[in-house]
């Protein structure tokens, strides 16, 4: 596997600590220059101290010359009011200061998708909505949908249990793959950032119920 890109450089030195700890190769990356000339297996983007600049330089690698992919952010619990505005800057956070097993987990999912491993086409449909399970495309009403990897899980999961409610700590559990001790406001962001690129037309396939979690399509009874 090729290395993980760590921005600012030089990173943290826990962030150094708990990727050698979990046996990830990682390279200090300060500027697009550098990581243009590398190859990555994805990045890790620390945004705790100068979130302007980290976000800038995630969306950077989202460009088509660099096309680095999974981008996982760290960032302050304070900052997670502003996630939802940068969805297309990455593809999952971790709280800072995190503990190394969660980041490890965090990493592992993420850098987990292959997608040479399917054999056979399979699509997940529900009304507008298709998925291919294969080529991880999305489209809703035949238009394309840009997700992250994280909001693709998330959707593929609840499209195949449509009507069904899942709590928040289970779609943690179920979709992240592993206890997340940091509060379940992740999966709102992801909610709210799936409901805004599905538009307003279809927002609504996505439900909120209240005191509960969430739902896709309408419960189906008997």
């Amino acid at each position: 596997m090729e290395p993980l890109l760590c921005w600012p450089d030089p990173p943290p030195a826990e962030l150094v600590r708990a990727l050698d700890m979990a046996g990830f190769a990682s390279t200090a990356v300060g500027d697009e220059a550098t990581a243009a000339a590398g190859t990555w297996s994805g990045a890790v983007i620390d945004a705790t101290e100068d979130a302007e600049g980290a976000f800038a330089f995630a969306r950077a690698l989202r460009r088509v010359e660099l096309g680095v992919a999974p981008v996982l952010v760290l960032v302050r619990g304070s900052q997670l009011a502003d996630l939802a505005g940068r969805h297309d800057a990455f593809d999952d956070f971790c709280v800072s200061p995190f503990h190394p097993v969660e980041l490890e987990a965090r990493l592992a999912h993420l850098l987990a998708r292959d997608p040479l491993a399917a054999n056979d086409t399979e699509t997940v449909v529900y009304e507008d909505l298709v998925l291919n399970l294969e080529t991880y495309q999305a489209t809703i009403a035949g238009r394309p949908l840009d997700l992250t990897y994280m909001e693709y899980e998330l959707l593929r999961f609840l499209a195949q249990n449509p009507g069904r409610v899942f709590t928040r700590e289970t779609l943690l559990s179920r979709v992240w793959g592993y206890e997340y001790y940091g509060g379940a406001r992740t999966v709102d962001v992801h909610i709210r950032r799936l409901r805004a690129k599905l538009g307003e037309e279809h927002a609504a396939l996505i439900s909120t119920v209240r005191s509960v979690g969430y739902r896709l399509g309408e419960t189906r009874w008997g």
